[in-house]
């Protein structure tokens, strides 16, 4: 059940956020991942490309898919994906196992062209977004915003770069995700990461 600042108390009695308890792929998820500081070009272009693939669906579906995502796009390799071709885009939107979404395929394609160019890499650009001293942890479950100066400023940054699929709200959710900052909730279990 989930109490008035947002925590969900599992049945090993951990208090999660909100969203972390629901089923055990968010729980894994949750305690484990999600907001641990990521770094390297080809595990923050993966975080992106899925967050783009998330737009409009629920995580769960891209979470669980995220086998079919790695094998289809060789594991995110930014090197490999920014040599696709349109033979690729055709096979990938065959993929049963991932989602086959046109404009985010091509999007993914198109993005590890960019990443690639990037002259210090993905990883660079990325974290110098990050909020520097990290906020605290919200308190609540309203707490938590959607956007915020940061991920404006990052999602302006990579679309002056070219990247697709980058908007505000998707550059926020990749900051939460990959530990740019740290919106665990005040009295959720997993203990806070320094970057």
């Amino acid at each position: 059940m989930t109490d008035e600042t947002g925590l969900l108390v599992g049945a090993d009695g951990r208090a999660r956020c909100f969203w972390g308890g629901s089923t055990p792929d968010y729980v894994s998820y949750h305690d484990t991942e999600w907001g641990q500081p990521i770094r390297g070009d080809d595990a923050l272009f993966e975080r992106m490309s899925l967050e783009a693939f998330q737009s409009g669906l629920s995580w769960i579906t891209i979470l669980r898919k995220r086998p079919a995502f790695r094998a289809a796009f060789d594991g995110f390799r930014i090197d490999k994906v920014a040599a696709y071709s349109e033979a690729d885009a055709t096979r990938l939107m065959a993929d049963v196992g991932i989602v086959r979404n046109r404009m985010k395929v091509d999007a993914t394609m198109h993005n590890a062209r960019v990443a690639a160019d990037l002259p210090d890499g993905l990883s660079a650009l990325l974290w110098s977004f990050a909020p520097q001293p990290k906020p605290p942890r919200p308190v609540g479950r309203g707490d938590v915003p959607a956007t915020t100066p940061e991920s404006i400023a990052l999602a302006k940054a990579l679309k002056k770069r070219g990247f697709k699929f980058v908007g505000p709200t998707t550059a926020y959710a990749l900051m939460q995700a990959t530990g740019m900052v740290d919106d665990h909730l005040a009295g959720c279990w997993v203990a806070p990461i320094a970057a």
